[in-house]
């Protein structure tokens, strides 16, 4: 199978798996604010509420339901995000600079506009630390809504979106260690270093277990980080960064391994029967040893880490963080700037941004536009992008210590997620039409 046919085939599957998450994920948002409002609401707050404590002798860690899926929870969906972000830098969409140059230059025209949005309208008042909030973009929702408009966007323009949301993550996760993180205790703060020097020292050495950067990974520098201040969930991106990324055996190599040993099996073949003898057993397991040789920790991790992340640790903080209590004042708090300068970043900022940027780039030979992509369809992507859901509650939990301007920043990113996504899939339905 040619290369480019093994690509489609694989962002086939990519979109159908982001297709099923954004449904899961809409109802979970759909279940959260029914339950919220609904005569059950104190089971609902009272649900995320729950202490769970883990004690070690004299070590404990003591916090509600709500948090331990923020913060613990969370880290695996970052330790995903930080695995998309090697594997698109080793070789994918960000892998050399001409490639990259257009989805990074845009993704950093789609954060800083809605920032500087954001900022304008909260300028000089307590709510203006919520700037980071409407620069996030949901992967998940942003692709799976894509499904609405068919064929009217190709698939290079779709991978496009998600290298600039690939991106956009990335500055979310800078943006959560350089300016969401306060009264740091230096000592846990070296001793998470030194964790996670241990794995890159590891990595480069050779070791592969997969299982050894787990327990460092969770046991050391996620525990060591949390203890630190600095907000546990970037331990999972970390821990990604020292993943191996090389295969054991080159590619060839396992080829011309597996061609002999599947020549070794027909040869060892004595009799008819339904089970194979010893020597066969023998040379299928050393198939199944080969092929997992072949394929590198980076791959195998983020194959298997996805379906936990996609449809339980991303729907589980949906339901969590999506309940609001929608009152008689819900339009007036519609209206606050907070909520305000998160619609007009989210729907206005990412638009702009992206766009302005993207066109200055190729006008300047800088950059250019993926194939069978037109400027439209960057402006209707420009609109999906709006979409920050997930990554911007996520932010708005940790940059809004308060918890009714929290929830004014929930309302706008609910409010502007959808104007986004509705905005979007339109623009690219008349798009087609046209």
């Amino acid at each position: 199978m040619s290369n480019s046919s093994t690509f489609l085939l694989s962002f086939q599957r990519f979109i159908k798996q982001y297709l099923s998450l954004g449904s899961l994920l809409l109802l979970m948002v759909v279940i959260a604010l029914i339950w919220a409002n609904s005569p059950w609401h104190h089971s609902y707050h009272a649900l995320w509420e729950t202490e769970i404590a883990i004690v070690i002798g004299d070590f404990e860690i003591n916090e509600d339901l709500h948090h331990w899926i923020n913060d613990f929870l969370m880290a695996y969906f970052f330790f995903m995000v930080g695995l998309e972000i090697k594997r698109e830098v080793i070789d994918g969409q960000l892998s050399t600079v001409k490639q990259a140059v257009l989805p990074v230059a845009a993704a950093i025209g789609g954060m800083l506009l809605p920032a500087l949005l954001y900022l304008a309208v909260n300028y000089n008042t307590p709510g203006s630390s919520g700037w980071g909030i409407p620069m996030a973009t949901d992967i998940a929702f942003a692709i799976g809504l894509l499904a609405f408009v068919g064929k009217a966007v190709s698939s290079s323009a779709k991978t496009f979106l998600t290298a600039l949301a690939t991106a956009d993550d990335l500055g979310a996760i800078l943006i959560i260690a350089f300016f969401l993180t306060t009264n740091v205790d230096t000592g846990n703060l070296l001793a998470a270093a030194v964790y996670f020097a241990i794995m890159l020292v590891s990595n480069i050495i050779g070791i592969r277990n997969t299982w050894f950067y787990f327990v460092v990974g969770v046991f050391g520098l996620w525990v060591a980080l949390l203890l630190s201040g600095v907000h546990a969930t970037l331990a999972g991106v970390l821990v990604a960064f020292c993943i191996p990324g090389r295969s054991k055996i080159p590619e060839q190599v396992y080829i011309n391994r597996i061609r002999k040993r599947i020549t070794n099996f027909e040869e060892s073949h004595f009799r008819e029967g339904p089970l194979v003898n010893k020597r066969q057993l023998s040379i299928a397991q050393n198939v199944i040893k080969d092929s997992k040789a072949s394929v590198t920790p980076l791959q195998r991790l983020e194959e298997n880490v996805k379906p936990f992340v996609y449809f339980f640790v991303l729907p589980l903080f949906a339901l969590c963080n999506a309940g609001l209590t929608i009152g008689e004042n819900f339009f007036d708090l519609l209206l606050h700037p907070i909520s305000l300068g998160v619609i007009l970043g989210l729907v206005v900022g990412k638009l702009l941004g992206i766009g302005v940027i993207s066109r200055l780039l190729v006008r300047l030979g800088a950059g250019q536009l993926p194939p069978n992509t037109t400027w439209s369809d960057i402006g209707g992507l420009g609109l999906m992008a709006g979409i920050g859901f997930t990554m911007s509650i996520f932010i708005a939990e940790l940059a809004l210590e308060d918890q009714q301007q929290l929830q004014i920043a929930k309302i706008g990113i609910l409010v502007g997620s959808c104007i986004s996504g509705f905005l979007g899939i339109l623009w690219l339905k008349l798009k087609k039409s046209t």
